[in-house]
Parts: C-alpha cells; structure tokens; sequence
C-alpha cells in the first residue's frame, strides 16, 4: 500500500522533504511512501492503493478540481492528515474567513473542505494564505495522550477554529500549545471524524526534526540542554508515529538496522567452479582477471577483492552499514570474488544459505528434466548476492559498460534493497522477507526478433506463478497466486477487490549494441514477509508443518524459468506454448472495463492476449441493435491500467 504525499506548487519544499524522510523513516517497509502531483490527484486512481493522503506545509490555500476526489476519498473510508495547517469548522455554506468566493472568479468545488453529514458543517484545512507570517518558531505542546514536548519547530501560524471546547461529538484535540506559566492554550492538533473516514490536522509542524535544518536553528537557540533536545526529538518522532496509529496505519516495531550497502560476493554453482574466474577474466580483458581491482562506470565504481582476504573489509562495511549517510557517499561498491568454487561461510551471508540455493537448483534441475551442461553455464549458477545493495536493477542496467562486458546468464540478488525499482516511477519494497532479484540475459538479434522481447516480462511472471505451485515452494496452496497483467504477481483471496493482494513484480529494462540485446530481468515477490504485508507463507494453512525457503524458492523460479527460456529462443520468441497456461493463470478472462481514452468512454471486455506484439486485446460491449466491432488492442506502454477498479486510462 501506498502513503502519498502530496507535492505540488503550494508545498513548503523543507516541509515535503521532512515529511517523505520522516513518514519513510517510520513506516518502512510496511509502506511505500511517495510523492503525488495536482494532476495525478484529478486523473489518476491512486485511492485504490492509497493507505494514507499526507498534505506538508502549504504556502498557499489548496485549489484544484482534486479537493472534491479527496473528500469523496475520505468520506468512503480513507485517511487524510496535513502538517503546518490549522482548520476552520464552519456550519456556513463557506466559511468566508478561509475564501470570498463572492469576490473570486474561483468555484468553491476547487476548496479543499470535507462535509461532516452529522452535522452538515465543513471542516476547512486553513494552509497558510500568501503574506501570512511564516516566521518560524519555537513552540511547546501538550498531547493529550503523552508526555509533554518543550520543543517542536513551527512555521507561521495556524489556528483550529470552532472546536476549541472540546464539544463536537466527531471531533478529538490530540493536543495543546502550552503558553506562559505552564497553562494549556490553543488546539496544536486535532482528529475529526468525517464520513467512512478520519483527518487529522497539527497546526504545528511535527515533520521537522530538531537535529535538522531549519528546526536546528532554533534547537540551538534554545534555552534547553542537548539532553532535552534530545527528548523533545525522541517525543516527536513518537507523536507522528501514534498519529499514524490513530489513521489506522500499522508501524513496525523497528527499522531496518542496516543503512547502507554490504559488499556482494561473487559466486558459482560448485559443479562449475570456475565461473567467477571467466567473469573476471571477462571484466578485466585484455589483462588477467587476478589483476581486477577497480571498475568505473556511469552511476558506480566497484572495488574487488578476493575472499580469503575480505574478513577486514566485511568487518568495517557491517559496522558502517548501521550509520544512516547520504546516498551520494555510498561509493565504491564492493564486490568479493569467490574464486574455484569456494562459498563465503554462512556467518557472512546469515540471510541467504548459498549452499542450499545450489542444491536446490541441482535438485530442481533434475526434477524438471533440466540439464545442467549448459554453456557457458546454465541459469543460476553464477550468483551476484548482497544483504543490502542499492537495486539489483540499477547496478545493472545505469552501468552500461559494467554489464556488457559481464558474461550471461548472470543473477543479481539482494536480501535487502536501499533503493529498490518497480515499474516506472514506481518504487519497489524490500523489506525481510521478499525475493529480489536481476537476471541478465543476451541475445543476438540476428536470430532473435526484438519485436517479441515484450513477452519476456509474461514468460517470467508466468515461471514464477509456476514456481509458486511447486512442491519445494507452496504445493496446492499456491492456487490463489495469479497472474495481474501486464506484469503484477497476486494473491487472490476473495472475490471483492480488497481481496486481491499484490505479493510480487517483474521489471524488464533492455539494451541494444553491437547486433546483440541485453535483457535484464527484475523481479520482486513477498515470500517470508509477516503482516500487514501479504506473502507466500501467509497462504499456508495453519496446520501445514512444510517450511517455505528463500533459497528453494529463488533455485524452483530459475529453474521453472528456464525450461521456458530454452522453448520460448528456440521458438524465435513466440508466446503460443505459453498462451493456454497464461490465461489459466491471468485475473482477468472476461473482464469488464472502462476504456477512457475513447470519448465517449467505451465498455470492452477483455479476451487475451496478441500472439504478435503482447497487446491486451479486448472487445466492445454490443450497444442497442449494433453488431460485433472490430477488437481494441491496447500496449502495455501509453495507458494505464487500473484493471482493480475496471479502468482503463492514457498515461498523464
């Protein structure tokens, strides 16, 4: 699920970059929290995903045809806060101290209010108009549930209007400013009941860290010891986090320890152990690979090392990793060479048994009928693991020279992601638990037609759906894992669409050079992950005494994979071998959307798949006395498709 973060003109820059880097701070990796513009706010249906609406400081009131979306959103049930914002409580049509529609040509539709049925009032988040004071300042608060706080940053003023009695029935203060001689004032924040749904406002700026600029500046000013800064901070941080418990959120009980990337080892299947030497022979030539020290490219510089003298290295790197540092100095990247075969003890990779995940490949290899004499060698066997790296992705495909000069196949897995990629803008979660994973692939285009490379990303999702119903992984249990096109792994609980859960993702990204394509393969799928995330273990009954492994899980992926890979070359890239079992697999055979980029918008239902290009391919609704029409095939690229709420739309 998603926290959005609202960041269009009217936003408070420091405030958006405290709120994304606090919210993240707290919430991860239970939810990803990104940015959201005006213009997706009005096309886009971000409500499905959207666990939470967060608006920071504005310096301007909220205008936009989006104030009427958001307010249906939290009437149906969802959650809004904002920061830096008071509210105005007015059982008026329009409170004409927040706007003079009279002496505006603006509609009131465009003001961001949300109606109180109850009582058939408005509640007006009252952002700071233009010219207003914004001096920041200190200020002290007294929740209504928790320890006092002495400091807490604020910018401007902001006033909650209407309810400072305490008296509406769906109204809460959450706190209160403590003016002079220790006497509770003004309401700092409040909840109010609206609807389905709740919003809650602080009038003061909880964002803002006081260890930070610009709240550091006044932390300095402060009469209060370090020692009472630090606590005010402590209870801060605990202010947002019981905030974000009254929403309705679930907040992990502790980060994620490691900050920073850990090296990555270099291995391979031990029946061919001397993989990493071709590798490295490959990435130094002309020279030697022994003589491999430094590699630089466009986004990383990569350091190696051999691993019997890497205990200093992996000593020092682990200590830093729990250091939170600026990205930017998250360089070199260091990669340890696991030279004839030899494995780093599994102290060293406590996440992931390298040793197991071979074996299962040999095993699963065998059961699937799959050699393992392929040359140069077969599709697992030479492994790029780290705990944590930034994106198994990235490392990939923003260093062009690194990865063309590395021989494939090649896997790329991380048990850990400081930076995880999903699908366009999209980022990807990686908290304990989930699968990820890069696979580089190459093929000539002289025998291969690049026309077909969009089926490499059904082919994938297909092998792990496939995996999935593997004995080694969930057996029978698997049956609710199902194909999302075009490229979605979920697990299908119910029939309503609050039981359609997203556990898994496939990125392809390619690139063309010298008559050759590089492929490489990203995929993400939630395996051990607890709730509230949902996950391949929670599919098992209760009773089932089978244990899922990360390891068995990967090797039965590549090698399902595999098998497909070989069919789907030879086969110059068609899909019709896989066709039947996509749509076995798929959650929409049948399916009855909304297609938005016509006008008028036009009902179609979903047929398939084109064994051409990949298109979704759907047929019209026959309207009245009309005839059949000609099929609407639609590409994955140009439209989006929110296929949960039956829409079909052009990309914004």
């Amino acid at each position: 699920m998603n926290v959005l973060v609202y960041s269009g003109p009217e936003v408070v820059q420091t405030s958006l970059d405290h709120t994304l880097s606090t919210l993240r701070s707290i919430l991860l990796p239970f939810y990803s929290v990104q940015p959201i513009s005006q213009q997706a706010l009005v096309s886009q249906p971000w409500q499905v995903t959207c666990a939470l609406l967060v608006f920071p400081g504005c310096r301007d009131l909220f205008l936009s045809k989006a104030a009427p979306v958001i307010d249906a959103y939290v009437q149906d049930g969802g959650v809004f806060l904002a920061l830096g914002t008071g509210s105005h409580y007015s059982s008026r049509g329009l409170d004409q101290g927040i706007l003079n529609v009279a002496s505006t040509s603006i509609s009131k539709d465009m003001l961001l209010r949300f109606f109180d049925r109850e009582s058939g009032s408005y509640i007006y988040p009252s952002f700071h108009p233009s010219g207003s004071d914004g001096t920041p300042r200190p200020v002290a608060i007294q929740p209504a549930d928790g320890e006092r706080i002495d400091l807490m940053y604020q910018s401007g003023t902001s006033e909650v209007v209407g309810v400072n009695d305490g008296g509406r029935r769906n109204a809460r203060v959450l706190a209160r400013y403590i003016e002079n001689d220790d006497v509770e004032g003004a309401v700092a924040g409040i909840l109010y009941m609206v609807g389905g749904g709740k919003i809650i406002l602080w009038a003061s700026s909880p964002e803002y860290p006081l260890t930070e600029e610009p709240a550091s500046s006044i932390s300095m000013a402060s009469p209060l010891s370090p020692a009472a800064i630090d606590l005010a901070e402590e209870r801060r941080r605990t202010l947002m986090e019981n905030t974000l418990l009254l929403l309705g959120l679930q907040v992990p009980e502790a980060a994620m320890s490691l900050c920073r990337p850990l090296p990555q080892f270099l291995t391979s299947h031990f029946i061919k152990p001397r993989i990493t030497s071709l590798i490295t022979d490959a990435i130094a030539a002309p020279h030697s690979g022994t003589q491999l020290t430094t590699f630089e490219d466009a986004n990383d510089k990569f350091r190696f090392h051999v691993l019997p003298e890497s205990g200093p290295l992996l000593r020092d790197t682990r200590v830093a990793a729990t250091t939170r540092t600026d990205p930017s100095t998250w360089q070199p990247k260091h990669i340890i060479v696991c030279p004839e075969g030899h494995l780093p003890d599994h102290e060293q990779t406590p996440l992931f048994d390298l040793r197991l995940f071979f074996s299962a490949l040999s095993a699963a290899r065998k059961k699937e009928g799959v050699s393992e004499d392929a040359e140069p060698w077969a599709i697992g066997d030479a492994l790029l693991y780290g705990e944590a790296v930034t994106s198994t992705q990235t490392m990939l495909d923003k260093n062009p020279r690194f990865m063309g000069l590395l021989p494939a196949p090649l896997v790329s897995l991380a048990s850990h992601q400081l930076a995880g990629r999903g699908r366009g803008a999209n980022v990807w979660l990686s908290p304990s638990g989930c699968l990820q994973f890069s696979l580089l692939l190459r093929l000539s285009l002289s025998t291969f037609p690049a026309s077909k490379l969009v089926f490499v990303q059904y082919l994938f999702a297909l092998a792990v759906v496939e995996a999935c119903r593997d004995d080694s992984v969930l057996g029978e249990s698997a049956a609710p894992v199902r194909l999302k096109w075009p490229n979605d792994i979920y697990a299908v609980l119910g029939d309503d669409d609050a039981s359609k859960k997203k556990i898994g993702g496939i990125l392809v990204n390619t690139s063309f050079s010298g008559g050759k394509v590089d492929i490489v393969i990203g995929s993400g799928l939630n395996v051990l992950n607890p709730p509230p995330i949902t996950s391949l273990s929670q599919l098992l009954p209760p009773d089932e005494d089978h244990q899922l492994s990360m390891e068995r899980t990967a090797a039965a992926i590549l090698v399902k994979f595999s098998g497909m890979w070989s069919v789907f070359v030879k086969g110059k890239g068609s899909f019709e071998p896989f066709m039947d079992l996509y749509l076995q697999r798929w959650m929409h055979s049948d399916q009855l959307v909304t297609l938005t980029t016509s006008v008028p918008h036009q009902m179609v239902r979903i047929v398939g798949i084109t064994s051409d290009h990949g298109l979704l391919r759907t047929l019209p609704e026959r309207t009245g006395w009309g005839g059949a029409s000609d099929f609407v095939d639609l590409q994955p690229d140009g439209n989006s498709f929110d296929l949960m709420a039956g829409m079909i739309r052009t990309k914004s």
